[in-house]
């Protein structure tokens, strides 16, 4: 499970929950970091911020796509916008839910997420 978010606080806040589920998250504080890590290939599910400096979310998520990755994919935004939720599906996004979010949704989001994972 990985948590990509710009925000320190998201990130630890994401992972703890995760690891007191049983998860075993690994945080990277940007897209290029995730991208030039194993993890990209080796994920079981993505929890992508959208905003953050460098490289956007959209622009990870179409880097995956390019390199043919099933992982699935849950955007996360404080902008979530109709038009961010669409693109994010367009893009192959699983999920999208809106910051600030509780860990029920959270939760049901991967629940979904790794049900759909073939």
């Amino acid at each position: 499970m990985c948590v990509i978010d710009d925000d320190p606080s998201v990130r630890k806040g994401v992972a703890n929950l995760l690891k007191s589920e049983g998860y075993s998250p690994v945080c990277f504080q940007s897209g290029e970091s995730f991208l030039a890590s194993p993890w990209k290939e080796q994920a079981d599910c993505v929890l992508l911020d959208l905003c953050m400096p460098g490289l956007q979310g959209q622009d990870v998520q179409r880097s995956l796509n390019a390199r043919g990755s099933r992982v699935p994919v849950i955007c996360m935004s404080a902008r979530a916008s109709e038009q961010a939720i669409g693109l994010a599906r367009q893009q192959g996004a699983v999920g999208f839910i809106a910051k600030p979010f509780t860990a029920e949704v959270l939760l049901a989001a991967i629940g979904e997420a790794l049900l759909g994972r073939p």
